[in-house]
């Protein structure tokens, strides 16, 4: 019955999945979108406005860290 009573906003704003990865990551955290995005960008893909919701999305999902 509770799970009924949460809000749209109390489930979008859910902590981003950490996963590590010792060695991969460098620097700072690295969400998933923009792992995506630099692929894309590195295979001549060009971005869209779409494909920055989209990042933005993913990022919100799951974050690489060292």
């Amino acid at each position: 019955m509770q799970d009924e009573n949460r809000t749209v906003t109390e489930e979008t704003q859910t902590t981003p999945r950490k996963v590590r990865l010792p060695g991969f990551i460098t620097g700072e955290e690295v969400g998933l979108g923009d792992v995506v995005q630099r692929v894309t960008y590195a295979m001549g893909i060009r971005p869209c406005g779409g494909c920055e919701r989209r990042a933005a999305a993913m990022n919100r999902w799951m974050v690489f860290t060292r």
